[in-house]
This record gives structure tokens, C-alpha cells and sequence, in this order.
């Protein structure tokens, strides 16, 4: 395994991160949680990613029940908060309110007394960014967590946000979770730099998009059984990666990858770890099998003429 620092910080993470969306509390159950997440740590995985609003909390108490038997100071656990958890008006956003008690609740699912990274799911129109930055910063004051980070934020938030804390001796995020795969290129043209300038690593989530830059999927051809795309409990996300052409430029990356002596799964990973800016990639894994076809991407690095392909057949 090979590890990175978050950002400007001196928390190191694994460059391949396992994330729990869709999988933890849904499609996998206690037993497939557990041993998914024991083959991580056993591979030298240090980040396990989650959010309180991941199957309405369940994902949180799997990822709590599958570290119970681990080290906790090998762990760096992250989760998230800002999403609605039930239809009372104050059970959402980042206010102060919400914040604090979300991860309290986050805490007692997860069976932790603090968390290493706490991030805002969203940005939050409605609540003014002094009143978040402050909660985060007592948050952390009171060792309930370590360090704090955004999600899928814009640029210019993320520069709003840290120039506040700098100017009011807050404690700055330091990180970003984005959408960011060889299909979803968005944030290398302002969220990477501005993140640089700020101090804050990216946690990419997506970065298979959703399985389809693996090959698995074939034009015109109905999804496998057992994938992700053929699940009706977990396939509501995947739809806008496979339409006709997108499915067919994954073939590509198939071929491209054989061609070089490696899977597609290698380099779509490699290709958003290309960049120190990127601290690790997010994967999701229903088994050991397809976990370990993802750390397969650690080290890899392509050569040029391979980027020069995937800047040629994935546009930015």
C-alpha cells in the first residue's frame, strides 16, 4: 500500500480508500461488511468512508460492527453530514444545531468516540458559512473530531471558506470529496487548483464510475447478473454511465489497458491518482474479488503514451 498526506495535514491515507455507499447496510450484509472491510485493513487500506445518510444510517452501524474488532488508531474513519435524516427542519444543512448533533448520532452508529475527518456532504445555502465553520472548529476543539473537510463543494466556496477561517483563527478543512473519474473531469479545471492553493487533498469518490470503466457492461447488452446496474436496490446512479457511447469508450479503455499489460480498473484508478492533489480514490466492492481488483491500481503508473490516449478518448 502507499499512503499520502490529506491535503496540508499530516494525516496520512491510503491512495485507495474503501467507501460504503450503496454497498454497507444495502447490498452487502454483516458478514460480507465485515470481511470486505478486514481484507482492506489486511491490505494496508487505512481510510473507510461513509455518511450518516448512506441507507438512512445503516451504513454508519455496518462500518461501526466491521472495525469493532480493529485497531482504532490504524483507522481513519470519515463520515459526513448535511442531507435530510427525517422531515424535521433542523434534522438537515449545516447549522450549528445540525452539525453537532449529527455527529453525535454518527458516533454512537459508528461505536467511536471521534472521527478523523468530518466533512459537509454539501454546501449549505441556507446556513451562513461562519455558523458552519465554527461548528466544525468546536468539533474539533472538543476531540469529537480530528480535522474537517468538505464534499462536492465548488471553488469558490472552498477559497470563501478557508479565507474565513484564516481571518478568524478557525481550523481550516482540509479536504474536498468530489465526482471525479476518466467520464466526470470537471474538477480539473477549478476545484484541483484552488483546492492546491487552499491546502485541501481530494477524497474522489466515483472513480470507476460506478463500475462501468471496469469493461463489465457491453453495448446494447443487458447488465450482467450480479452487477451493480442489474440491482434495482442500488443501480439509481448508474444510469447516466451507460448510455451507448460511454459504455463503448469503457471497451476501449479495456482494450487500451490489455494493450499495456493491465486492466481498465488499474488504469482508471492510476489515471485520478496521476496527481499529488488526488490523496486517494474511493472504491466500492461487493466482494474481495472486485476489492482486490482495485488495489491492483497501487503503483501503477501510466506511461505517456497511455495518457495521451485517455486525454484523446475522454475529453476533458
Amino acid at each position: 500500500m502507499q499512503y499520502r498526506s490529506l491535503g496540508q495535514s499530516g494525516l496520512k491515507v491510503s491512495v485507495v480508500g474503501l467507501g460504503s455507499w450503496l454497498t454497507f447496510g444495502n447490498q452487502l450484509g454483516a458478514g460480507d461488511s465485515d470481511r470486505l472491510v478486514h481484507a482492506a485493513f489486511a491490505a494496508g487500506v487505512n481510510l473507510f468512508d461513509t455518511a450518516d445518510v448512506y441507507k438512512d444510517g445503516e451504513g454508519e452501524r455496518a462500518l461501526g460492527r466491521a472495525i469493532r474488532a480493529l485497531p482504532r488508531h490504524k483507522l481513519v474513519l470519515a463520515t459526513k453530514c448535511f442531507f435530510p435524516m427525517s422531515d424535521d427542519p433542523n434534522d438537515r444543512g449545516l447549522s450549528r444545531k445540525h452539525v453537532h448533533e449529527s455527529l453525535r448520532a454518527s458516533l454512537q452508529r459508528l461505536g467511536t468516540d471521534y472521527v478523523d475527518l468530518y466533512q459537509c456532504h454539501r454546501y449549505d445555502p441556507e446556513t451562513p458559512l461562519l455558523e458552519t465553520a465554527m461548528a466544525m472548529d468546536d468539533l474539533i476543539r472538543r476531540g469529537l473530531a480530528l480535522y474537517w473537510g468538505t464534499s462536492q463543494w465548488p471553488a469558490e466556496r472552498i477559497a470563501e471558506v478557508v479565507a474565513l477561517c484564516d481571518a478568524r483563527g478557525l481550523r481550516r478543512p482540509i479536504a474536498n470529496q468530489p465526482l471525479y473519474n476518466l467520464f466526470e473531469r470537471g474538477i480539473e479545471q477549478d476545484v484541483l487548483p484552488t483546492s492546491a492553493r487552499c491546502g485541501l487533498g481530494q477524497l474522489v469518490y466515483s472513480p470507476l464510475a460506478q463500475g462501468v470503466l471496469t469493461g463489465k457492461y457491453q453495448p446494447g447488452v443487458a447488465p450482467p447478473a450480479g452487477t451493480r446496474a442489474a440491482d434495482e436496490r442500488a443501480n439509481q446512479f448508474v444510469g447516466r454511465y451507460l448510455t451507448d457511447e460511454r459504455v463503448r469508450k469503457a471497451q476501449r479503455l479495456v482494450q487500451l489497458a490489455q494493450a499495456h499489460g493491465l486492466t481498465a480498473t488499474q488504469v482508471a484508478l492510476a489515471f485520478c491518482l496521476r496527481a499529488n492533489a488526488v490523496s486517494s480514490v474511493l472504491v466500492g466492492a461487493r466482494d474481495e474479488a472486485q476489492l482486490a481488483g482495485s488495489l491492483a491500481a497501487v503503483g501503477v503508473a501510466l506511461a505517456s503514451p497511455v495518457l495521451a490516449a485517455l486525454q484523446q478518448e475522454f475529453t476533458a
